[in-house]
């Protein structure tokens, strides 16, 4: 059996709706996204996040990848 982060596995994921605060379009983001682009003004949306444990593992760079932990560490 192969081991694999419960927050990366793809099965776990959520969508919700969050208005875009650039023009109020309701945009899909997805619950591994921290942010996305509006499809109608083409602003950024983010996500108001929560610690997670990219925060706080010392594997956390290792697990989810140097672009996704740039994501986390960056929104």
């Amino acid at each position: 059996m192969i081991f694999k982060c419960p927050g990366q596995d793809e099965r776990n994921l959520k969508s919700e709706i969050i208005p875009c605060p650039g023009c109020g379009y309701g945009v899909e983001i997805f619950s591994d996204e921290i942010k996305v682009k509006c499809p109608a003004c083409r602003g950024a949306v983010l996500r108001q996040r929560l610690p997670t444990c990219v925060d706080w593992c010392k594997s956390g760079r290792d697990c989810v990848g140097e672009e996704r932990y740039k994501q986390f560490k960056t929104g």
